[in-house]
């Protein structure tokens, strides 16, 4: 794959790259047209493939918080085409990454020292190359390390990129203008502490150090001495990128063995420690020869307050579900329900989110679940259709829901995609 340079760091210059994209996308949409005129059963498939690779090609140079919006898009695969999911995901763990000069240069400006210097061997080019940095493997005696890069100027380019690409996620999540701006401040926040590499190295200390205990689970050691606010060092760990490790058709007692690892990791972090690994994408997760689950990446930890989780969870409680008072005061405390709603608009809302809920609290309610239930998921991908085409949701006045929905949401939505790739069957409860 080509190796990059430079990264546009400029307002200006990563807005004409988007323009650019744009001109690209208008372009397939009038071929597309015309091509529906000559023929009239086209099917939007090849429009979903044009569009998928220019915008993708757009950012993938761009790399920083565009492409990382991006890459949580194609987590949730009830949200898009197909197309879309295919290609976004590569951002996962498949960019084009720096050129070696610019890592050294990087090591230089932030370790005040060469890598060439700092280990005995160092690899030319990156292993992996992500939205925000890449990793290189290094060794030192009989060490072996993969150190993280984060690609240059991409923290100080989050905010003018989240102003760029808001429209689009404003229509494509139905937020609407009013008291929108605080979802947006918790994915700014959440990205800006993505880039403080300094900060993630305390997280994953913390988190595994606390997660210890838990079976069939692993994690890398780290290096502070090596690594910086811009430079991350962690122990080098053989294994299979989840996604890569699905595709070796393990026997399903494997598929469980790795299932039940995750969803144990999840709930402890979720109930015991209050905060959790908010990235759980395939590239986050490798799997041993030894079929045991290695969690890395820990630039995203939300933390979860008590007056979101308590009435978040007691939501998951049938009688809670089911005793209309007790309901109603739930989605009030989470800012579903608003203090100038109508009785209309609260029936609206209650009924909705009834829905939703028993469906997606399902696998929590169980004892067991198995994640290989195509029609559970495709319930899910139903009742997410039909919220877009909702006229009556459509017209509720104002946003609904605390901004600590946006990051607990995609951690669920992120695992249950995860677990259901797998095709495992859990002990839930």
């Amino acid at each position: 794959m080509k190796t990059l340079n430079s990264i546009p760091t400029g307002k200006i210059e990563r807005a004409g790259q988007l323009v650019k994209t744009g001109l690209k996308v208008g372009t397939n949409y009038i071929a597309y047209y015309g091509e529906k005129l000559v023929n009239p059963s086209l099917t939007k498939d090849k429009l979903h493939e044009s569009n998928a690779e220019d915008i993708y090609d757009g950012l993938k140079n761009l790399k920083g918080s565009a492409l990382k919006v991006a890459q949580m898009l194609s987590m949730d695969k009830n949200i898009m085409p197909q197309a879309y999911v295919d290609k976004f995901s590569l951002a996962q763990f498949s960019v084009p990454a720096l050129s070696l000069p610019l890592v050294r240069k990087t090591f230089k400006i932030h370790l005040q020292t060469y890598p060439e210097q700092l280990f005995e061997t160092f690899s030319d080019s990156a292993i992996h190359a992500a939205s925000i940095g890449q990793v290189h493997k290094a060794t030192l005696g009989d060490q072996t390390f993969a150190v993280k890069i984060q690609y240059p100027g991409i923290a100080e380019s989050i905010s003018s990129d989240l102003a760029l690409v808001k429209p689009f996620a404003m229509k494509m999540f139905n937020i609407k203008g009013e008291d929108s701006e605080k979802y947006f401040k918790e994915v700014e926040d959440k990205l800006i502490e993505e880039t403080n590499y300094t900060l993630e190295l305390t997280q994953s200390n913390r988190i595994s150090a606390a997660c210890q205990h838990i079976p069939n689970l692993k994690f890398p050691q780290y290096y502070p001495e090596y690594s910086c606010n811009k430079i991350l060092t962690m122990e080098w760990m053989e294994g299979l990128h989840l996604s890569e490790y699905c595709a070796t058709n393990p026997s399903q007692s494997e598929r469980n063995k790795i299932g039940q690892a995750l969803w144990d990791f999840y709930n402890f972090q979720l109930h015991q420690l209050r905060e959790v690994h908010a990235d759980p994408h395939p590239g986050n997760f490798l799997v041993t020869e030894h079929n045991e689950l290695i969690a890395i990446d820990f630039g995203c930890i939300k933390q979860i307050p008590e007056e979101f989780y308590t009435p978040y969870f007691e939501l998951v409680q049938l009688e809670n579900l089911n005793h209309t008072p007790t309901y109603l005061s739930k989605l009030r405390q989470l800012e579903i329900i608003r203090e100038d709603d109508s009785e209309k608009e609260i029936k609206i809302i209650a009924d909705f989110f009834y829905e939703l809920l028993f469906l997606f609290t399902e696998p929590l309610r169980s004892n067991s679940f198995d994640f290989s239930n195509d029609i559970y998921f495709s319930k899910i991908a139903a009742l997410g259709e039909s919220i877009t085409k909702d006229e009556q949701i459509k017209k509720l006045n104002g946003n609904r829901g605390s901004r600590h929905f946006l990051y607990i949401n995609r951690t669920f939505f992120g695992l249950y995609n995860l677990l259901h790739d797998l095709r495992a069957e859990i002990k839930t409860n």
